[in-house]
């Protein structure tokens, strides 16, 4: 799919006016306040009332959130009601959901329990499967594992690979972990400023960066040299 322009503005200031396009997996890197959440929320309709945005773009499915757009947030919590039960905060019926924990690797019996009780880990692959539903077309992805150790990140990407695959869903990763994003997506656009400054295959992009502030990026993310071998 190609977004062939997505532009967000604030009274008469642009804040973010970008194009891209998601080949299978693309993941859009910057720094904390570059546009990579407006950027999300516009795809999700979820700008402040007091921004405008316009958005063109070509694809063979209708961009609409909850049903061809899946979403996975940062904070699982913010997506989960911490007193309800897990089985009760899914809407579609029981076989669906046996279907959606199975796929994530997920016990069935956790549904009883309410999420306090659950792991940071198994917070995440319940929020995936959430995002799952609807069989979306296009899934976006805001730092899913930022909050997760070593071992459990590397579990969870493993995991939106195998989805992917499985699923045959588009995927955009938005973070400023450039090594989360490496394992995943094939493709990369650097934001800064609200516009894209660099873009092409992870592999061309970590291995020859062209501009300053992708070098500062990705040295930021690596503490050696190896990555680029």
């Amino acid at each position: 799919m190609d977004i062939k322009e997505l532009r967000i503005s604030l009274d008469d200031k642009t804040l973010v006016d970008i194009a891209f396009s998601i080949k299978s997996s693309l993941a859009l890197i910057g720094q904390s306040g570059s546009g990579k959440s407006l950027t999300l929320k516009a795809l999700l309709d979820m700008l402040p009332k007091n921004m405008k945005f316009t958005l063109d773009y070509e694809s063979e499915f209708e961009l609409i959130p909850g049903e061809s757009i899946g979403f996975v947030p940062q904070n699982p919590f913010t997506a989960l009601s911490p007193l309800t039960k897990i089985k009760k905060q899914f809407f579609v019926d029981e076989s669906r959901i046996k279907e959606l924990f199975e796929e994530v690797g997920l016990s069935l019996d956790l549904l009883e329990r309410f999420p306090p009780e659950l792991s940071g880990g198994q917070l995440q692959r319940v929020v995936i499967a959430m995002a799952l539903e609807k069989h979306p077309k296009l899934l976006l992805l805001d730092e899913p594992t930022t909050a997760l150790d070593p071992n459990t990140k590397e579990v969870i990407l493993t995991l939106l690979k195998k989805l992917q695959k499985r699923e045959g869903f588009l995927m955009l990763f938005v973070t400023h972990d450039i090594l989360s994003a490496k394992e995943i997506c094939e493709d990369i656009c650097v934001i800064k400023n609200g516009v894209i400054v660099e873009n092409g295959t992870m592999q061309e992009v970590i291995s020859s960066p062209k501009e300053t502030y992708t070098k500062i990026l990705i040295e930021a993310n690596f503490s050696n040299r190896n990555f680029r071998q």
